[in-house]
């Protein structure tokens, strides 16, 4: 297999894992030529000096994929729209920055007829899952090369160990080994401390944090926000147009300040076992609390039911890596036609990593103060309820007549 390979594409990050699968790559295929690529999907200063780095340690080239307003316009916000959440607190951060990042990285290979396609997931998580499901939809008969699934090294110590061997500079020290993901939408912590359960988060620890602050941390006065929504998607803040990119960050700059954002989730993985981690989403959770509160004004009581049915098997979708399938593309039509009055303005105060509902309005609202008030009105008949209760409530009714209760 090693004289098959000569030309392999790397989706390539810097980080730990790939920084010392590009030397290992050339050490057992053969000196094959690897080019990098890297999806920019808001990973900041994570992507500086990338280029040097990366042929420093073997590579031919580096790309680096500009895709930050596509990952949030065609994939952030439809999932945002269906309101998917992941075991009720993960707001799919990594989960939907892969497929984006792997269909960049098909289109890169494809253009310079590379052999394979290798990726630096483990074999114990879902990314390895979530990169190969979007290879296969782009690129079906192409070779992958998942080296933890084949090599012997055996952990982040032994990956160290093998860079210090090679020379290769890593931004990490084995006190600060965090396994982490960045991208615009969130950050994510896993391993060391946090693989005991038991732990408390070191919230306050200098440098743990990077999107924010913890809730103790944050200003004793609150900040409100205004947000403007067109058929789901939010377009303004505080009246100012913006970009998908531009409304993430400046969000993530006013939720992080205060404290917002923040989970500590025990999930279960795609491939069977509970894994740990902690989560910083504070652009993110400003904006799916906006968004639902929006819809509560919006829709109507079945459509906005069955919706949140629909949320979960998105969520499942997203987090098991099957974006470029039928079936999620078949709900993100339904939840479309959802959002086609789901347009207005919501505003919030955030305060100590809360988010406190502060008005909402909608030209297409179905709240109906006259019906609603609890003062005289001259549209609401009290006495038809006597009717709709008698009906309602017949099979019960029915039921007690017969003999048959259940109280047990």
């Amino acid at each position: 297999m090693a004289k098959e390979i000569k030309k392999v594409v790397l989706a390539y990050s810097g980080g730990l894992d790939t920084s010392i699968i590009i030397p290992w790559l050339k050490e057992n295929y053969n000196n094959c030529e690897v080019i990098a690529v890297s999806g920019d999907v808001g990973q900041g200063t994570e992507l500086d000096g990338l280029e040097e780095k990366a042929k420093k340690t073997g590579a031919s080239k580096l790309y680096v994929l500009d895709l930050k307003e596509e990952f949030v316009q065609d994939y952030v916000y439809p999932t945002l729209k269906a309101g998917a959440v992941y075991e009720n607190k993960y707001l799919l951060g990594t989960s939907f920055a892969r497929p984006i990042i792997a269909k960049g990285i098909v289109e890169i290979a494809k253009r310079e007829g590379a052999d394979a396609i290798c990726h630096g997931c483990t074999g114990k998580g879902n990314d390895q899952v979530r990169f190969e499901l979007a290879i296969k939809a782009y690129a079906p008969d192409m070779t992958v090369i998942a080296p933890w699934r084949i090599w012997d090294i055996k952990s982040r110590e032994e990956e160290i160990e093998y860079a210090e061997s090679h020379n290769i500079p890593l931004k990490i020290s084995r006190e600060t080994n965090y396994s982490k993901d960045k991208n615009l939408w969130h950050l994510s912590h896993e391993g060391l401390d946090l693989e005991d359960p038991s732990n408390e988060p070191l919230y306050n620890k200098p440098g743990f944090l990077e999107l924010g602050v913890s809730p103790e941390q944050a200003p004793d006065e609150p900040t409100y926000i205004s947000l403007h929504f067109e058929k789901g998607v939010p377009t303004a803040l505080d009246g100012e147009s913006l970009s998908g990119a531009e409304m993430v960050a400046k969000l993530n700059e006013l939720g992080g300040k205060n404290g917002i954002g923040l989970a500590d989730i025990i999930e279960n993985r795609l491939v069977g076992m509970k894994s740990r981690g902690v989560y910083e989403t504070p652009g993110g959770t400003i904006l799916y609390h906006a968004h639902n509160k929006l819809e509560e004004l919006c829709l109507d009581k079945e459509t906005y039911h069955y919706k949140q049915q629909v949320a979960l098997k998105f969520a499942d979708l997203v987090y098991n890596g099957q974006w470029y399938t039928p079936l999620r593309q078949a709900l993100s039509a339904f939840v479309d036609n959802t959002q086609e009055t789901v347009t207005g303005d919501v505003k919030l105060k955030l305060y100590k990593g809360n988010i406190i509902d502060a008005g909402v309005t909608s030209p297409y609202s179905l709240y109906d103060e006259d019906i609603a008030t609890f003062d005289e009105d001259e549209v609401y008949n009290q006495a038809d309820s006597a009717g709709f209760i008698n009906l309602f409530g017949l099979p019960i009714k029915v039921q007690a007549k017969k003999g048959l209760t259940y109280d047990k």
